[in-house]
């Protein structure tokens, strides 16, 4: 039997068991202030997966649809964030497994994610999975 449950997270209770694995990657980020962004994200077709164990979500990716003139249909992911403690564990490559498997069967063109230059074993897991380093993402912040 499996020690985890994968779920596609609903409603505000939901958002808020997931809000110590967003503090990790998003250290920035206040409880209140993250279920008011992800509920107002879901208009931008935002959702979160996640690997929930009892009452705790060690595990969570946040992704959306999107369309691109340059690559199509995509299913982006915004976050992938795993807990310190249950790191290694392969939980983070059953959250890429299904994201995959789920663009795939929404007809995506493909999978896209940014991820910061310095995450090393993030980028170990996304090279193991198939993706491509394949452009560099500029940005300005106001």
């Amino acid at each position: 039997m499996k020690e985890y449950e994968l779920i596609i997270v609903e409603g505000k209770d939901q958002i808020e068991l997931c809000f110590d694995a967003f503090k990790e990657l998003r250290p920035q980020i206040e409880k209140k202030q993250f279920v008011e962004q992800v509920l107002r994200q879901r208009k931008q077709s935002y959702q979160i997966v996640a690997i929930k164990i009892g009452d705790k979500v060690p595990c969570a990716a946040g992704f959306r649809f999107a369309e691109f003139l340059a690559w199509g249909k995509v299913l982006y992911i915004d976050d992938l964030t795993t807990l310190p403690e249950y790191r290694k564990r392969g939980y983070a490559a059953i959250l890429m497994d299904w994201l995959i498997e789920y663009a795939q069967s929404q007809k995506c063109d493909g999978l896209h994610l940014d991820t910061g230059h310095q995450r090393h074993s993030a980028h170990k897991l996304y090279l193991k999975k198939g993706l491509n380093i394949n452009s560099h993402h500029l940005s300005i912040e106001f």
